[in-house]
């Protein structure tokens, strides 16, 4: 729903800057986005040439700084994909609950759908660390589910990435995949999902007319 890629770039530079480790790309960034921020922060401070354990060392103080510095920044060097506020606003017109989970911490989460002016869409907003794995574990998702009020099968799972795909494929929900989120750097289309959609706004009318049937 949002490009936050932005905020990943000031907040880890930020970071490893203050540890004294070399900085990344935003193309690094993108392949390594979606599992998490400390999945993250371990992959940017293992790509700048530490050894996974002396990155496993490390990751306490750069979690620290990491979640000091995103806070600061979070959601200024964002923005809103387009047709995400025309999609969601229909999906609620369809009287559909809608829920959002996603791999950042609540604590990022909640305030960056606030400063968009997005949280008043969702009944529930989970985080990766609301519960006791992340996606692409189908854990969050089945929890999800269960919070809704909603069978798995009767669930859509719309993520941007495999790590989606995979979560919804576990957990019994069928999935629609956006075209237009980073998937570490791989086609999103080669992922096997239910359908593919160019913007939020087109998933409702795919959604009209299978509930017609």
């Amino acid at each position: 729903m949002v490009d936050t890629l932005g905020d990943f770039d000031v907040a880890l530079n930020e970071t490893l800057k203050d540890l004294g480790r070399p900085t990344v790309t935003r193309a690094d960034i993108e392949r390594m986005v979606g599992k998490g921020s400390a999945h993250l922060i371990h992959s940017a401070l293992v790509h700048g040439g530490l050894r996974a354990d002396e990155a496993a060392r490390r990751q306490p103080e750069a979690w620290a700084r990491y979640q000091a510095h995103y806070l600061a920044i979070n959601g200024q060097h964002s923005a809103v994909y387009p047709g995400v506020v025309e999609g969601l606003t229909a999906l609620r017109g369809l009287g559909l609950p809608l829920a959002c989970l996603t791999n950042k911490p609540l604590a990022f989460a909640r305030p960056l759908l606030q400063a968009k002016g997005l949280v008043g869409f969702f009944a529930h907003v989970f985080g990766g660390d609301s519960f006791a794995r992340t996606k692409p574990d189908p854990l969050p998702l089945r929890k999800t589910c269960e919070a809704l009020g909603s069978a798995p099968a009767r669930t859509l799972m719309v993520g941007d990435s495999q790590n989606d795909a995979i979560a919804a494929r576990a957990a019994g929900c069928p999935v629609v995949l956006v075209t237009y989120g980073y998937n570490h750097g791989e086609p999103v289309r080669a992922v096997d999902a239910d359908a593919f959609v160019d913007r939020l706004d087109s998933l409702p009318g795919l959604l009209s007319g299978a509930l017609a049937q």
